[in-house]
């Protein structure tokens, strides 16, 4: 099978999207050949069957006065350009996250008989998504919450952790009473939330140290300024340490040296970072409803819960000594299995046969 695939970054130092240089790399493993196009380019290292183009945003990202609107012109020029020069070298194709890439390219992809698989896994959609899901031959998603879990051309997928990498080390030392919280700083994230319960911890003299990691984009600077105004109005600055954007390797320093992963994104979505810091032997407190089957119960917070519970929550959590229950280790062991990396392209392969798709090795 030769595979195009396209996705919004290539680059493995990314602190976002640097884990789907893994995911190429397990493609490449299964695949004749695989053509890579990406919005921006950074590093990365592939086996010779791997073809990276990018759309120009590495380059033309220099060029700051240049109009947002003539610099979308150029990639969506360099979109087409790709995808026409590049189709005898594909016979499928597999669009990461952005689906107006599915409309944009349809109308060939359809012409010249090629299969268009999406991966969406957003908890919201609108008209847009339902194109494209409506141009697709198979979507793929992680959360039965997900906007694209409804259709009957969806798929529930694994999450695709990569637990050859992120995976505990007993010789480092976690630090007591740590807190992480690691992910982008935008709204959807609740960063705010945490902000509050961390007053509220200290309101009730415990004892702790948090981590903020993660960056905001250009859109949400100003929601970032809020949080660290917070911080120091609320007497935290001695508590609260900022890092800014995280390597994968520094992503997995933190989970290891944290007792506490929190993350307060609301149900619906699926965040990586959960198993990742689950993988990495971290205890985690989530709102997300999907872990309610594989967690302890005190590691699941409602939706949207006040800020009392959220912060009894977190002391209850760093003060038991257990991972969470006396099934806990079996439960995570199980769901951890269930989403690695190497199951992920096993149910993928799978799709694609079934889709009349023949994998190589």
């Amino acid at each position: 099978m030769k595979l195009l695939i396209i996705t919004q970054k290539v680059d493995r130092n990314d602190d976002i999207l640097g884990f789907f240089v893994g995911w190429i790399a397990e493609f490449a493993k299964r695949c004749e050949k695989i053509t890579v196009i990406c919005l921006q380019k950074g590093e990365y290292d592939f086996p010779e069957n791997v073809k990276v183009l990018s759309l120009g945003k590495d380059k033309l990202s220099v060029v700051s006065r240049q109009p947002s609107a003539v610099k979308k012109l150029k990639y969506t020029f360099n979109f087409y350009k790709h995808i026409i020069q590049e189709r005898k070298n594909y016979d499928a194709v597999f669009i990461h996250m952005n689906q107006i890439y599915v409309i944009l390219g349809a109308p060939f992809w359809k012409l010249w008989n090629k299969k268009i698989f999406l991966w969406r896994n957003h908890a919201k959609g609108d008209w847009i998504t339902k194109l494209a899901v409506f141009f697709s031959d198979k979507i793929f998603c992680t959360s039965p919450q997900s906007f694209t879990a409804k259709f009957k051309k969806t798929k529930i997928m694994p999450a695709g952790i990569d637990t050859g990498f992120f995976k505990p080390d007993s010789s480092v030392r976690r630090k007591l009473n740590s807190i992480l919280f690691l992910g982008r700083i935008a709204p959807v994230k609740n960063v705010d939330i945490f902000i509050e319960v961390l007053r509220e911890l200290k309101d009730k003299g415990a004892e702790f140290s948090a981590t903020i990691a993660g960056s905001s984009s250009d859109n949400d600077a100003e929601y970032e300024k809020i949080i660290r105004g917070k911080v120091l109005m609320y007497g935290l600055g001695d508590r609260v340490a900022f890092t800014g954007a995280v390597s994968r390797p520094e992503a997995l320093r933190l989970f290891r040296e944290h007792e506490l992963y929190v993350n307060l994104t609301l149900s619906g979505s699926m965040d990586k970072t959960i198993f990742e810091a689950l993988a990495s032997g971290a205890k985690v407190l989530v709102f997300n409803t999907f872990f309610r089957d594989n967690l302890p119960a005190n590691w699941i917070v409602k939706d949207g819960e006040n800020l009392e519970v959220l912060a009894n929550a977190i002391k209850n959590i760093l003060v038991d000594s257990r991972v969470g229950g006396s099934d806990a280790e079996e439960k995570i062991s199980t769901l951890l299995s269930r989403h690695n990396l190497n199951n992920l392209m096993e149910e993928l392969a799978a799709a694609f046969a079934a889709s009349g798709l023949k994998e190589d090795r």
